[in-house]
Parts: C-alpha cells; structure tokens; sequence
C-alpha cells in the first residue's frame, strides 16, 4: 500500500484503488475536472492489489484514522471489497448498492475496460497510433491466440500489459460527458 508519507498532514478522505494504473486514471480525471485533491484534503491511495483491501480499511477506516473512504475495484474482485468492508464493521450482506452507498464502486470487467468503452474502439485506435504502438497492436493481432478474438478483446488484451502507461492517456482522451460511471462517482464521494 502506498501509505502516505509521515512528515505529509493526514488526509480527511482517501479514494482505495487496486493498483498504480487505477491511481494515475483517479488523479488525472479529478486534473481535468479542476479538483486539487490535495487542497480537498483527499488523497488516491495504491493499496497493492485487492488481497489488501483489508489492511488498508483497518489503516484507514473506523478502527484506524477513521477519515472518509471510498473504492474502486474490477468486477472480478468485488467478492474481496465486500468481505473486507463486512469485516471493518461497514455493512453486512452488501450487494453492490450496499458498496455503493459505502463509497465503493466496481468496474464492469475493469477500469480499462469502462474507459475503452467509454472512448469507443476507433477512438482508443487512434490513441494507441499517437502513442507509436499501433504496430505493436497489429503485431498482438496477428499472434494466433488473439485472431478468434473480437476486437474488444484484443484491445482488452493489449491494455493489460500497458495500463500504467495509458491510464493516463485514456482519461485524457475522455469525452467528460462520458466518464465511466464508477470513476466519476468514487470522486464524487470524496467531495
């Protein structure tokens, strides 16, 4: 988890995202929507994987600092986010309305995945030839595991090994009429 550093004021809210790639989407959105999360208060904490949602609500929820928090996570790991808030004492049987209401909320099979949604397949094309990769894509194409794909999966399959580098990109790229849905409201939560 990258905690904040000591010499640093505690923040009175943090947004808990999985990974490096999902803080850098968080930050640049809150750039382009004009928030200074820092002036706000709040700060975009990497916890190192779903695994360690529950560490990061004891540092941070009611039995630690007890400050504001909110959530993003992949579908894929929602079953982890809901135990662990169960454990901290902040619900119990939480659907995802549940998570909702908590501050948390999940993306539709990941955040790269609702933000290639969100742009459209030709527009995240041309974001990965203004990047110099489109051949590299081509090239991941053509690899016979990725032919039987839909073109949606093999962007998918592109993004996953380059996240970190087109998070920021990507919520660039966004129409802000268009914004994911679980981004723009784990923002909102910490407002």
């Amino acid at each position: 988890m990258d905690d904040p550093r000591p010499e640093l004021e505690s923040p009175r809210a943090v947004v808990l995202v999985e990974g490096v790639s999902d803080r850098v989407a968080v930050e640049t959105l809150a750039d382009r929507l004009g928030r200074d999360l820092a002036a706000d208060g709040a700060r975009v904490v990497s916890i190192g994987g779903a695994h360690a949602i529950g560490r990061a609500l004891e540092h941070y929820g009611p039995s630690g600092l007890d400050i504001r928090i909110a959530g993003l996570c992949d579908a894929g790991e929602e079953r982890h986010f809901k135990r662990a808030l169960e454990r901290a004492g902040l619900g119990s049987n939480l659907k995802r309305e549940g998570m909702e209401s908590l501050g948390f909320y999940v993306c539709e099979e990941d955040l790269e995945d609702e933000l290639v949604r969100s742009l459209g397949l030709d527009a995240v094309y041309r974001l990965i030839e203004a990047q110099g990769e489109y051949s590299r894509f081509r090239t991941f194409q053509k690899q016979l595991e990725k032919r039987g794909l839909s073109r949606e999966e093999q962007l998918h399959g592109f993004m996953w090994n380059r996240k970190i580098r087109y998070a920021r990109p990507l919520v660039e790229a966004l129409d802000l009429a268009r914004v994911p849905r679980p981004l723009a409201r784990v923002l909102e939560h910490v407002s």
